[in-house]
């Protein structure tokens, strides 16, 4: 999985938002068929860059991919495109109801850059454009007071690419976002809104390895996702070199005779069950660097580095081991 990571703003920017849902069993064959597609939109005039993110249950159930441009019409004519659509229909048989495909313009806030985003899209009756816009503002302000709030977009209909209009709401924590979602005053603004919504529906996208850290206490901000990433890193490299170099290499393949395939899916499932420990456990010792008191760059660059220098520490070893 790849985990959202900051970009640079880029002038005119948009990204294409895609969530879809893969029918139970197909997870495999849909991440080969995504690996395929990313290698095709990579060789693309205008293309900036990619995240996917896998499922992540009960929360998150869908794949959500984000697919960054350098302008709208270049993002566009990959959306139309005859190449684009040729991949769509292979992958049909593999999906379940359709595609939820918003283009997003790039601003300061991002996209998707908090821990936990709901992705809500919404369609209006003909000629009730001026009364949703009204009721958008009214709960606009409401959610912006909801606990854990961190931003809000809201996107018009793009004609010939979404009919929708899209609001992506972006919160600290999963239990605040479903605070908000499940909350007595949105089920009474929704009710509101039926006179003139034709179709309405929300999904949930989480970012990073949110389930393997513990929530920052309250007050605090949200754990960068790039830190996360670094930690994971951190523990993933010597669990996957040392089970390849003790374990799978030598008895999984050399004596018991398993195939490469076989013998690294065994060991990507002992690295997914060591990690499930060992993540939460170093998280704990790099919670001043995680949730820092007082949020500094100084701490961030700090930390940053003491993770740099255990890496190279742990290459210079393997190296020699190996």
């Amino acid at each position: 999985m790849n985990a959202p990571s900051p970009q640079p703003p880029v002038p005119g920017a948009v990204t294409i938002v895609t969530q879809t849902r893969v029918q139970p069993g197909f997870d495999d064959a849909f991440a080969v068929w995504q690996e395929q597609t990313s290698a095709m939109i990579a060789a693309l005039p205008g293309f900036l860059g990619q995240t996917v993110m896998r499922p992540s249950p009960p929360a998150q159930v869908d794949w959500v991919i984000l697919q960054r441009f350098a302008n709208s019409a270049a993002a566009i004519g990959w959306l139309n495109s005859p190449e684009r659509m040729a991949r769509i229909n292979g992958a049909q048989s593999m999906l379940v109801g359709r595609d939820d495909v918003h283009v997003v313009p790039d601003g300061s806030s991002g996209v998707l850059p908090a821990p936990v985003s709901a992705v809500i899209s919404t369609r209006i009756k003909p000629g009730q454009e001026k009364a949703y816009r009204a009721w958008e503002q009214r709960i606009a302000a409401a959610q912006c007071k909801a606990p854990g709030f961190q931003g809000y977009r809201f996107e018009p209909p793009i004609p010939g690419v979404q009919e929708d209009w899209l609001s992506i709401l972006r919160f600290d924590s999963e239990a605040n976002l479903n605070a908000w979602l499940e909350s007595p005053q949105r089920k009474m603004l929704l009710a509101e809104a039926d006179a003139f919504t034709e179709e309405f529906h929300a999904r949930v996208a989480r970012a990073g390895f949110d389930q393997w850290f513990p929530e920052p206490d309250k007050g605090q901000p949200p754990q960068a996702v790039w830190k996360q990433n670094m930690l994971v890193l951190l523990m993933l490299y010597p669990v996957v070199f040392l089970f390849g170099f003790a374990v799978q290499s030598p008895l999984l393949v050399g004596r018991m005779g398993l195939s490469f395939p076989l013998a690294l899916f065994i060991g990507n499932v002992a690295s997914v069950l060591l990690l499930t420990y060992l993540v939460p456990w170093i998280s704990r010792r790099f919670g001043w660097w995680l949730s820092p008191a007082r949020p500094s760059t100084q701490v961030d660059w700090r930390g940053a580095a003491i993770l740099a220098a255990l890496y190279l520490v742990m290459i210079g070893v393997f190296i020699r081991v190996s």
